[in-house]
């Protein structure tokens, strides 16, 4: 066994051709037999074995900075980098399932959104310029699919510019984000990959006019002069060179002498170059070769022998989601929906099939996303764009100046909202609802379980002067969650009992924590504290009913699955102060830290976002109060 034997990468420079193979397919083997038990990103990095390979081989990390856009192919890097250990992988304490600072002097970028890498790499090359670091390089890879992302663009416009700073791109091409790249660049490459390249037919052409008499070595030599020309005929790379930066390929991705080949005479060149990468997406893996969806993109644990999953699963917020589009779609024909080169993940493949003139995949292009929404909808459609939590932190600006401003009718649904946990920081959806409070006139429904879910997409999308946003978990809807009545626009989840005056807790429960809003009620009526728990549905804006009926409880408590700071709870502050309610409230959410990778429920425990946890803190609030409610004012608890 050669992997056991790799601690860095250096240990690659003794290994013949014929053990580089032999290491590839056993990092193949490691994969399938590791990432199946656990779970995670098996499809990209089985992709990108030789690849990885070839970089740490050809590359001097970590002084050399060899950088992953998005990350979700690392873990060829990991391996090779001496982290071996996938038994807890994407779980507490254990390896990330993206690169990480805190694990390796050779992972650099953390942040596991995409289309950013090259960002970085113009940073860094330009670092090592600034400081005369000559003998440092700077390797960034790079998806096709990332490559439709805006940010991408940008910095290949600034990388461009300056055409004597050693930089290397690597464009790991597999015509896939998740699923198949599209729009124009992928035509692009669609080209590239398809046609000869030039040097193949000037080698074909040398061999036939040199033995032409008289004309024939004039004749090569216009050829060859010609060669941008003859290049744009025949392997349209123009693009690239049009922009100032060297084409090199395409290459064939799984042939190690090939990459590193190209990867040296990138190296060696003294400006930015592109090394345009062939590679399959699953390779090795025939259950992951021959999945059309995704190529085994990112994968709970599975069955290896078979490739299907362990567990069936169960109904998720996505698939009633994904149901209730369907349904809307055959009700009006002026639904239309969005992804960000998501179709799958986010559940709009249902809708797509159905209504294939009604999707519109943008590729990794969330800002452009929300315009184009802008524009559907002043064009008398009522666009859908649903988009991860996360990632819509990308498109603040398109949300406030164009859709908001403009009063257009553009429904965001946000998965993935709140602790996402295994996927760590960069995933966490812990921030759409404080971003969003901000934005005028943006009405934010946050559903209890599947049955409001259903109930507030309707609600969206019959709004047209306005943004609607509907938010909701990762993973499994959770049972149905009654209401015993209704206050204003607010469900009204549990009362007191009927002889209580004054209750001690009005408790605003946000989304899917219902059942653990009505869990601490139980807790604190154990201790003689009485409750009523209500679900405010829309949370922006705060419902006009809840100040008055904040008004005759002794003290408010907000629970959401969202930072703390500028979230539901300082709305609700903010709205109590508004109408003159001086009723302490005590606010509990999502610190505002980057949280470490673990399971969403060990991530809500770390954090006190539990019913013991948050009931133990408001019965020391209601017992403070009761130490000093008649003899002075109580003051507000932050």
């Amino acid at each position: 066994m050669l992997l056991p034997r790799i601690k860095g990468p250096r240990d690659l420079d003794r290994l013949s051709q014929e053990e580089l193979e032999q290491l590839a397919a056993e990092i193949r083997s490691f994969l399938v037999d590791a990432v199946s038990k656990t779970g995670g990103h098996l499809g990209p990095n089985l992709g990108v074995v030789e690849l990885t390979i070839a970089l740490h081989r050809v590359f001097d990390s970590p002084k050399d900075k060899v950088l992953f856009d998005t990350g979700h192919q690392a873990y060829v890097h990991k391996l090779l980098t001496g982290r071996q250990d996938f038994g807890g992988l994407r779980t507490k304490g254990g390896l990330s399932g993206y690169p990480s600072r805190a694990e390796s002097e050779h992972d650099v970028i953390e942040n596991s959104h995409a289309s950013t890498v090259l960002g970085w790499a113009d940073g860094l090359a330009k670092a090592n310029e600034v400081l005369g670091r000559e003998d440092h390089h700077v390797a960034a890879v790079i998806g096709d699919g990332a490559l439709t992302g805006g940010m991408a663009w940008e910095a290949l416009n600034n990388i461009a510019a300056a055409k004597d700073r050693p930089l290397v791109i690597v464009v790991n091409d597999n015509e896939r984000s998740y699923g198949p790249t599209i729009g124009g660049l992928a035509n692009h490459l669609a080209t590239l990959r398809t046609t000869d390249g030039y040097e193949r037919f000037l080698a074909r052409g040398k061999d036939l006019l040199e033995r032409t008499p008289v004309v024939g070595r004039p004749l090569y030599e216009t050829l060859h002069g010609a060669k941008k020309g003859l290049k744009d005929f025949i392997a349209p790379q123009g693009m690239f060179e049009d922009l100032g930066l060297k084409y090199i390929g395409p290459i064939d991705g799984h042939d190690m002498e090939a990459l590193e080949s190209a990867l040296q005479r990138a190296k060696r060149f003294s400006g930015p170059v592109i090394v345009h990468c062939l590679t399959q997406k699953g390779r090795g893996y025939t259950h992951a070769e021959q999945d059309e969806a995704d190529r085994f993109h990112g994968i709970g644990p599975i069955h290896p022998d078979t490739g299907l999953p362990i567990k069936t699963a169960a109904a998720s917020w996505t698939s009633v989601f994904a149901d209730e589009m369907v349904k809307l779609g055959k009700e009006r024909a002026d639904i239309v929906a969005i992804t960000a080169a998501m179709l799958q993940p986010v559940g709009l493949k249902k809708f797509a099939d159905a209504y294939p003139g009604r999707i519109f995949d943008v590729g990794i292009a969330e800002q452009h996303a929300a315009t184009s929404a802008a524009g559907l909808a002043t064009g008398g459609a009522h666009p859908v764009f649903a988009v991860y939590a996360t990632f819509l932190n990308r498109a603040f600006d398109q949300v406030l100046m164009d859709v908001a401003l403009h009063k257009c009718g553009v429904t965001f649904v946000l998965d993935r909202a709140g602790v996402t946990g295994d996927d760590g920081a960069s995933h966490n959806g812990m921030w759409d609802m404080s971003i969003l409070q901000v934005v005028p006139g943006l009405r934010l429904a946050a559903p209890r379980d599947a049955e409001q879910l259903r109930a507030q997409l309707r609600e969206a999308v019959e709004v047209k002067d306005a943004p609607t946003v509907v938010r909701y978990s990762k993973g499994v809807v959770g049972p149905a969650v009654p209401a015993v009545g209704r206050i204003g626009g607010m469900d009204v989840l549990r009362t007191p009992a009927p002889e209580v005056t004054r209750p001690d807790v009005l408790l605003v429960s946000v989304g899917a924590l219902a059942p653990m809003c009505l869990e601490i009620a139980d807790l604190l009526d154990k201790q003689g504290i009485s409750t009523t728990v209500v679900d405010p549905r829309w949370v922006k804006p705060v419902d006009e009913a809840l100040a008055p009926l904040a008004e005759r409880h002794r003290v408010v408590v907000t629970v959401e699955d969202n930072g703390r700071t500028g979230g539901v709870g300082a709305a609700v502050s903010q709205a109590l102060r508004d109408a003159g309610v001086d009723v302490p409230l005590r606010d509990f959410g999502i610190p505002q830290r980057f949280l470490d990778h673990a399971l969403r429920k060990e991530i809500l425990a770390e954090i006190g976002l539990t019913a013991p946890d948050i009931a133990r803190q408001v019965t020391g609030l209601v017992a403070k109060l009761d130490g000093r409610y008649d003899s002075e004012p109580a003051a507000t608890v932050d």
